[in-house]
């Protein structure tokens, strides 16, 4: 169900707007490995009427599950947007929509928390990666075979 805001309610008096909203319900459209929604997401919002828009402000907040991209560890990490504001016009060519009086913050919502997603989730800012790998690209040479790690470092030893 879209959080849907009613223009005449909110012609009167600001809403308050507390409660959970099923991460489907979201529509995120991701189809990451690495990051995933499935916990409901949470909001604490208020919702006021100007002049010639409708201004939404407050807390999001949604639990991710997550892959390390280093390690491929689970994780969870909490998406927090915690000074969330849409001003919604409602003249001109942005106007929001307007169906039933009511508008859908579900749109803008999903949009800012789309752009909060972690674009390489890590399990910690000094994971190592996956054992055996080193980490450590500045050497001449892999641990186990010997062979050099990079193609430039055969081409410096070219004599033209």
């Amino acid at each position: 169900m879209p959080l849907l805001v009613n223009m005449q309610q909110l012609a009167r008096e600001p809403l308050t707007l507390k409660g959970e909203m099923p991460a489907e319900e979201l529509d995120l459209g991701v189809n990451d490995e690495m990051v995933q929604a499935k916990a409901p997401l949470r909001y604490d919002l208020t919702v006021e009427k100007l002049e010639d828009a409708v201004l939404a402000q407050g807390r999001l907040r949604l639990k991710l599950d997550c892959q390390c991209v280093r390690c491929l560890k689970p994780v969870k990490i909490e998406l927090d947007l915690k000074g969330w504001a849409a001003h919604l016009p409602l003249e001109g060519e942005d106007a929001v929509a307007v169906v039933g009086d009511c508008v859908d913050l579900t749109p803008h919502i999903r949009e800012d928390i789309l752009l909060g997603f972690p674009q390489y989730p890590a399990c910690e800012p000094e994971c190592g990666g996956l054992k055996g790998i080193s980490p450590d690209r500045s050497k001449k040479t892999s641990d186990k075979t010997g062979l050099p790690s990079s193609a430039l470092s055969e081409l410096d030893k070219l004599k033209l």
